[in-house]
């Protein structure tokens, strides 16, 4: 049933099933399956059958199992929100494809643009759809700042600059690590978790990045992984941009500047403050204020591109650029990251 109306049989609902309950599903994603139009979440899946009964239960879902197979087996789930940290990406969503569901993967799609690349074929040769959870590309205050510059509201684009800052480095040690800060299970430091969501954000305003060039050290964390990292880079019309990170830093800056030949537009990837266009007429404030369940406008357009009533906004192709432009800049770092680095000797530790 499942999969004959997802290969072309009409259907008015997607029911879901979630690999890995954890905190990112209880308020963000978990409730905007259940609350998007055509959607419902009909089971989960956590390995400690506890946490996994205590979610299904405070979320109403029907079933709950402690492995992969039993959801995926699932007939009665028809595609997969795939929640775990990145380091089970790979192995999750290709258990999901071999099903012939379809998945919904958390960003950064994966580790690394290899093990992108290796999901997008196989979904391609199985003929099954592979969405990615860059959920900011659905936010009404960006799809504002899109708004303007697809008018022309700032004129020809001529720079880009991006800055964050945080003193993240005040709460990390060595001896307790969260797995964000384990290049095995994240594919490596905060600028893959925080960082992948601005250069993602720009593919989607400004289109594909091109002749990206970065750094990337470690100057304060107690961990092995990058803590700042600087990038310059081109648009696809020719506008040089800069985007520095600083997870080890006094002060806090979130800040975005897109400028043209007429104007600038101004806003944060992570706040919810008005976003700013100044222009020779004057400036002028947009506010929004972000969805409870954020991601629940993007599960919609994934929802809709299932029941082929929409299109999707981030594709896995998309995830795919945004994952080869940190690659491109971490790989100094790292000593290359086209083969499973976390598994070589650490010598890249060995500069700390």
């Amino acid at each position: 049933m499942v999969s004959a109306a997802l290969h072309g049989e009409s259907m008015d609902l997607i029911r879901w099933g979630i690999i890995g309950c954890g905190s990112v599903t209880e308020v963000k994603s978990g409730p905007a399956l259940q609350r998007a139009d055509g959607s419902r979440l009909v089971a989960v899946m956590r390995r400690t059958p506890d946490k996994a009964e205590d979610y299904a239960r405070r979320h109403g879902v029907p079933r709950w199992y402690t492995d992969i197979d039993g959801l995926i087996g699932d007939t009665e789930v028809d595609a997969v929100y795939v929640a775990t940290p990145p380091g089970n990406h790979l192995e999750s969503a290709l258990a999901v494809c071999a099903a012939g569901k379809p998945a919904y993967v958390e960003k950064p799609l994966a580790r690394t643009y290899t093990e992108c690349i290796s999901l997008i074929e196989r979904f391609r040769e199985a003929g099954v759809k592979l969405y990615s959870a860059y959920y900011r590309r659905a936010l009404p205050r960006f799809l504002k700042v899109k708004e303007l510059l697809d008018e022309g509201k700032i004129g020809t684009l001529s720079g880009v600059d991006y800055r964050f800052t945080r003193p993240d480095h005040r709460e990390i040690r060595a001896d307790s690590l969260p797995w964000r800060l384990r290049a095995k299970e994240s594919g490596g430091g905060l600028f893959m978790d925080l960082g992948s969501h601005t250069l993602d954000l720009l593919d989607f305003l400004v289109g594909p990045l091109d002749e990206v060039r970065g750094h990337a050290a470690n100057r304060a964390s107690d961990c092995a992984v990058e803590d700042t990292v600087t990038m310059e880079f081109s648009t696809k019309h020719g506008a040089l941009g800069t985007a520095s990170w600083n997870f080890a830093g006094g002060p806090t800056e979130d800040r975005l500047e897109i400028t043209g030949t007429d104007g600038r537009i101004s806003f944060s990837t992570f706040g919810d403050e008005p976003v700013s266009l100044s222009t020779r007429r004057g400036d002028e404030q947009f506010p929004f204020k972000n969805p409870y369940h954020i991601q629940q406008p993007m599960v919609q357009t994934v929802v809709d591109d299932l029941l082929g009533k929409g299109q999707c906004l981030s594709t896995a192709e998309s995830a795919a650029r945004t994952s080869l432009v940190m690659d491109t800049v971490l790989s100094e770092f790292y000593g290359g990251r086209s083969d499973e680095f976390w598994t070589r000797p650490e010598s890249w530790k060995a500069r700390l």
